[in-house]
């Protein structure tokens, strides 16, 4: 049995030895209790001895007063941004719980386990809650710890600190915020000898900035180690690669802190001969690092470790899990690899779930990795000969200069990215080579009417299947899919638009001085569905405007299901059929729509209404029609005055005939960029509503609790499971707490398999003071009030508005006919932001790196979309 077994049965298990627990403790001795538990059983780890007042001494303290549960209950309905209240609420807690006299049994517990150390010791006394220091979670900070407390009656004190700890105001705020119940997180205290260091610090066995596996970074101050913890002293910091310091700062350290015997502690100032004297030797140093190594490699992932020097040897004092590292694709080799965002290019950086990763993966050509809930693609072939090497710095550059900055970041360094001949190269990028295709309007006509054809034929295919039928299907259809999105064909007319564009921005750059020229010759082009959507919202407007009782309505419900209540209010027919008629050619689509399981706006029309209302309030009847020819008219304006300025300069008419053909060209081809995605969307749509008929059908067994747990299953364990009828319901909540942690992580443009996440930058310096630099994608210059919004549903903007977003996807289009600009933090030339902005001829920079965060709502800004770049003029 081991020591301390007695004494914990003696307290009805409510005071434990640190020996008595491990990883799998932290019900019972909270996060920092378990994983110091675990730490003690690593060969050749130190920690300092001590004990657990477990959470059933925490339970038992707040059972024993009632009040405490019903202020509980309180703060559970306050939202996280009423500090007021919770700040109220929380020190009432607070106070409460300090206030409960420690029951005598528990108390002599207590001062039994206190003995055990060593008469007049000296303690730490350290908060441990049950959802501290776990992988999904990142508490550090928000409960209390307690240095050089002496004497029993201290330590207790300190123990009723530490449990209404639990109820700071910052603490309770993190809980509301990320949807952890106040009554369902208990805390334990941890108690253990005080050490009196040479030095302490933190050891970060990832790189804590580059996120880079391979990189430990060392922070290290003289004394105690709450001093760098509290900012009151400069660290000396440290980067160890491969057993090596590879770099060092050594701070000048000008006070330390001490534990003082009579208890608590004292800044002591350092003698001035020694302030720049490291803290720590090298060899120390890397000594400790492989002492860090020891401990992430038995806890399996990288650690945030807490250390102490006593008498040059290392003393561990807690170790959590580094939460904000981005997760690093799996991979069965240990060569290295360097992978790019899908979610960039696809303007949807947030986490899907793993059904709409699998689905996504069997929709493209291409092989992707998963991490964090995101899609990667793995680039390292392309990078390694020089022909694909340079299609992909060109292709990406183009679209995205930081990502295009980060790969060649990435390559600047020598040896990580191995070098091939072109005779192994990979084959070239869609838009390396030109297109030769014909300049054909009726080639666009064919490849929209067998998208359409397709859909329909699957529409009318799966209706008649069910169970593991229905996921053979699915399966099959994926193969007609993918022939229609990445037909031949198709991607030429995609390719020749783009380089039809970047012939006109070339040629009349030179010949004009135009450089966005294309910009306006790409207004209003034909077979831009996205585009089409926008304007048909408007469309819908003008049948509701007329009938204010419509409006009155539409204003008031939340009812997804409200087409149902228009029937009997005057012009609510009209209106019903013309908001269900938009429904059926685009309820397929949503924000972040190339993940299946987002709900469609057929699913939740609600999500439409504010966008529709705001264009029945803001526009006039036949606004869409006049919109759209209006764009029009300007490009032909444009394409006329460019072509008459061309023919008077030498060898004009052929070059007016060359800029002729590419306008044509352009026109032809650049609206047909949206169509694929719109019939990959449209069969994600059919695929979705038979699978959740699957899943009803699992519902109705009893084998699954909700229809959409089937989310965080795969596609084929969700096959697996209709074939079995079972699942495993353990899997799928741990999916959903992992998908949780995923949400709170910012997925890279360019990741390294060491899991360094590689920031690029755009390298100007020919900016105005102060502004956000982007890239342009759509020319003009516009001043407005800025309308920030991260959620489409919840947007409130007003004709003359610049909308400020994260990104966007076609989904967004509705809100771009009130809007006079956009600025978003993600985005490239060719994608969704872009092609619209250009298609209404709206200013836009995009890849504006923090942008939701430095530019605040309603203040003005102006937006340079031809010189890319934003600056805020003035405060709203």
């Amino acid at each position: 049995m081991p020591d301390g077994a007695d004494e914990g049965d003696r307290t009805g298990g409510h005071v434990l030895g640190l020996e008595e627990l491990d990883r799998t403790g932290v019900a019972v001795g909270g996060g920092k209790g378990a994983h110091l538990g675990e730490l003690s059983r690593i060969e050749g780890v130190r920690v300092p001895p001590g004990f657990c007042v477990t959470t059933d001494a925490f339970r038992r303290v707040v059972e024993s007063e009632p009040s405490i549960g019903e202020r509980l209950d309180r703060l559970a309905d306050l939202a996280p941004d009423d500090r007021d209240g919770i700040r109220a609420l929380s020190e009432e807690v607070r106070r409460i719980v300090e206030g409960v006299v420690v029951p005598e049994d528990l108390a002599a517990g207590i001062t039994d386990a206190l003995a055990g150390l060593g008469e007049g010791t000296a303690c730490a006394v350290r908060s441990s809650a049950t959802a501290e220091d776990l992988p999904g979670a990142s508490f550090a900070g928000q409960q209390d710890t307690y240095l050089n407390v002496v004497g029993p009656e201290a330590v207790l004190r300190h123990v009723s600190r530490c449990w209404a700890s639990l109820f700071t105001e910052r603490a309770v705020t993190y809980r509301l915020r990320n949807g952890f119940d106040h009554r369902k997180v208990r805390m334990a205290v941890v108690v253990q000898r005080m050490v009196v260091p040479l030095a302490s610090g933190v050891l970060f066995t990832a790189d804590p900035v580059t996120s880079n596996r391979k990189v430990a970074s060392v922070e290290a101050v003289f004394g105690l180690g709450e001093a760098l913890v509290s900012g009151l002293v400069n660290a000396d910091s440290y980067r160890v690669r491969d057993g090596e310091v590879v770099s060092r700062s050594i701070a000048t350290k000008a006070v330390a802190l001490h534990g003082v015997p009579s208890g608590g502690t004292r800044e002591r100032a350092v003698e001035p001969d020694q302030r720049e004297r490291p803290a720590l030797t090298d060899e120390q140093v890397v000594r400790l690092v492989r002492l860090g190594r020891r401990i992430e490699a038995h806890l399996g992932s990288p650690q945030d470790v807490e250390w102490c020097l006593v008498d040059d040897d290392f003393q561990i004092v807690q170790s959590r899990p580094i939460t904000t590292l981005f997760p690093v694709p799996e991979t069965d080799d240990d060569q290295n690899h360097v992978y790019v965002s899908v979610g960039h290019q696809q303007m949807m950086t947030d986490p899907m779930k793993p059904l709409g990763l699998s689905v996504w993966q069997l929709t493209t050509r291409r092989p992707m990795a998963v991490a964090g809930g995101r899609l990667f693609v793995d680039v390292t072939r392309d990078l390694a000969s020089p022909t694909s090497r340079a299609d992909l710095l060109d292709a990406l550059g183009t679209s995205d200069p930081l990502m295009g900055d980060a790969l060649r970041t990435v390559l600047d360094r020598d040896g990580f990215v191995p070098s091939l001949p072109d005779s192994e190269a990979v084959a070239r990028i869609p838009g390396a080579t030109p297109s030769t295709i014909e300049t054909d309007p009726a080639l666009v006509t064919e490849l929209v009417e067998r998208g359409e054809a397709s859909t329909a034929a699957a529409e009318r295919e799966i209706r008649t299947r069910s169970g593991p039928a229905l996921f053979d299907f699915i399966l099959e259809d994926f193969q007609e899919l993918r022939g229609a999105v990445f037909e031949p064909r198709s991607l030429q007319v995609i390719v020749a638009a783009m380089q039809a564009t970047a012939w006109l921005t070339e040629h009349l750059g030179d010949w004009l001085g135009e450089k966005t020229a294309a910009d306006t010759l790409t207004q209003s082009v034909p077979h831009n569905v996205t585009s089409e959507m926008g304007l048909a919202l408007l469309d819908v407007a003008d049948v509701v405007r007329p009938h204010p009782e419509v409006v009155a309505f539409l204003d008031d419900t939340t009812d997804d299901d409200f087409l149902d209540g228009l029937a009997a209010l005057p012009g609510g027919p009209q209106a019903r059929d013309a908001i269900a008629a938009y429904l059926r050619r685009y309820g397929m689509r949503c924000v972040g729509e190339i993940d299946i399981t987002r709900p469609r706006w057929g699913e939740r029309p609600t999500t439409l209404l504010p966008v529709l209302l705001t264009n029945v309030r803001n526009f006039e009847q036949g606004a869409g029609g006049r919109r759209f020819e209006q764009g029009r008219q300007e490009a032909w304006k444009k394409e006329q005055e460019v072509l008459e300025r061309l023919r008077v300069l030498p060898g004009g008419e052929r070059r007016a005939e060359e800029t002729k053909r590419m306008i044509d060209r352009v026109r032809t081809f650049s609206g047909y960029r949206e169509y694929p995605k719109y019939v990959m969307v449209s069969r994600y749509a059919l695929y979705k509503r038979a699978l959740l008929g699957e899943a009803e059908r699992l519902v109705r067994a009893g084998v699954l609790g909700a229809a959409e747990d089937v989310f965080f299953l795969t596609l084929q364990e969700f096959h697996d499971a209709v074939r079995a009828n079972r699942v495993d319901d353990a899997l799928i909540r741990l999916r959903e707490e992992e998908f949780r942690s995923y949400r709170a992580l910012t997925p890279p443009r360019v990741l390294t398999s060491d899991g360094e996440a590689v920031t690029g930058a755009y390298r100007r310096d020919d900016l105005p003071a102060g502004a956000l630099v982007g890239l342009p994608v759509s020319a003009g210059t516009v001043e407005g009030r800025a309308r920030v919004v991260l959620d489409m549903a919840e947007a409130d903007v007003e004709p003359g508005d610049i909308l400020v977003t994260a990104h966007t996807d076609p989904s967004w289009s509705p809100l771009f006919v009130a809007i006079t600009g956009l600025v978003t933090e993600v985005g490239g030339l060719m994608t969704h932001g872009a092609v619209i902005a250009r298609e209404y001829g709206l200013p836009a920079v995009v890849g504006v790196e923090g942008a939701t965060r430095l530019i605040r709502d309603g203040q003005r800004i102006r937006v340079n979309g031809a010189d890319g770049y934003v600056e805020v003029l003035a405060e709203p």
